[in-house]
């Protein structure tokens, strides 16, 4: 009678990968990785691609361990009670232990006219159709980036940068992440850069059009080419096989990133919530908590007690174009401090960090186990035992 553990694991970006490599530290694992594409995707390009500067691919042979089994493919529902995913192709594939690591997507928002009008560019499709949608237009029409976060920003700077004509849409603030005074070297990138931005409360957008965006003050904006690049979604896979999920759809876990319905299912990366108090969205985060995941189920086929996740990331980096850049340092509760590198220093922080993400899965391909990262302290802790002993509201 066979010992060995099959392992599946679910998407194949930064978490699934990282996962994966970890888990063939152990003999009597075998690992599958099951992802819709057969090139890992850098999420950290987008905009790159979307510009043309980049074509934010990467092949799988140069980051994920040679005894790791890739299946391009789509998980169309876990079968909890029998251990194993359907497939698109129709082939079941049972599992051991699964780690859920399916990313997340665009944002579907209840804004009139944007699944008809506007562009998306947060997956390698979407940002792909939108290039060529840009391809067909003329240089001088208008376009106009909505999203004052990372992707919003960097796409707005790197079709300017092209010599697009580019209006930003950043609704509140420009990146809420930033320093005051970080966030005003931003503003100085993009002007530079000719974007023109718009913030605040009356920056609301409340409809697309083929031509136009209509702001919450009355204001129409021209548009030839909208990208929409607020918020975001994650795949239904989870609810969709009746495990629990938040009101968004991302797996629920414990802090050991264990499933609260299955202890043979942790995940990791954007489409999971552990104890309901999620982390913040970047491909270091998810990398981590890969890791992490991978971690837990090495210590339960060890017979040994996971532990809690402990780990952060209290720093942002940016780029505008290709010649400047922004490293914004923080605090554990997510807001900047008044130390930051820019301009030539901060773009190559960015490229370091982009290339770094996909050194630190070459390296636990080759060599599991060696991936560490900076630890949470007392942020975490302090976060779940407020929401421990908070008094409901009547």
């Amino acid at each position: 009678m066979s010992t060995e553990n099959h392992i599946v694991v679910v998407g194949g970006g930064y978490a699934g990968v990282m996962a994966a490599n970890r888990l063939t530290q152990r003999a009597d694992v075998t690992v599958t990785l099951i992802n819709p594409r057969e090139v890992f995707v850098p999420r950290l390009r987008m905009h790159q691609l979307v510009g043309g500067t980049h074509d934010a691919v990467v092949d799988y042979r140069d980051i994920l361990a040679e005894n790791v089994r890739l299946v391009v493919d789509s998980v169309t529902r876990i079968d909890v009670a029998e251990r194993r995913v359907m497939t698109a192709d129709g082939d079941p594939i049972g599992y051991d232990y699964l780690v859920y690591a399916v990313g997340s997507g665009d944002a579907e928002p209840p804004v009139p006219g944007v699944a008809e009008y506007a562009h998306p560019a947060a997956t390698f499709e979407a940002a792909g159709r939108l290039r060529s949608v840009l391809w067909d237009t003329p240089m001088t029409a208008p376009v106009t980036v909505v999203g004052g976060g990372p992707a919003g920003v960097e796409t707005a700077a790197e079709l300017a940068e092209r010599g697009r004509r580019v209006t930003l849409v950043c609704g509140i603030a420009l990146i809420a992440f930033l320093h005051p005074k970080a966030r005003r070297r931003a503003h100085r990138y993009l002007t530079k850069l000719g974007v023109r931005v718009i913030e605040g409360a009356e920056a609301a957008v409340t409809a697309v059009t083929a031509d136009s965006v209509e702001l919450a003050d009355g204001r129409s904006l021209p548009s030839a080419v909208t990208v929409w690049a607020a918020g975001f979604s994650v795949p239904e896979l989870a609810a969709r096989s009746g495990l629990s999920t938040d009101a968004i759809g991302r797996l629920r876990t414990d802090e050991t990133l264990t499933s609260v319905d299955d202890d043979r299912i942790v995940a990791a990366g954007d489409a999971s919530v552990p104890s309901d108090i999620p982390f913040r969205m970047s491909a270091y985060t998810a990398y981590c908590l890969g890791a992490h995941a991978a971690d837990t189920l090495l210590h339960r086929l060890a017979g040994d007690q996971p532990t809690p996740v402990d780990m952060s990331f209290p720093a942002m980096c940016l780029s505008f174009g290709r010649h400047a850049g922004i490293y914004q340092l923080g605090r554990r509760n997510e807001t900047g401090i008044r130390l930051f590198f820019a301009g030539a220093v901060g773009r190559k922080l960015k490229e370091f960090a982009c290339e770094a993400g996909i050194k630190h899965l070459a390296k636990e391909a080759t060599a599991p186990g060696s991936h560490r990262w900076f630890p949470d302290g007392k942020y975490r802790p302090t976060l779940l035992a407020q929401r421990e002993h908070a008094v409901p509201i009547a």
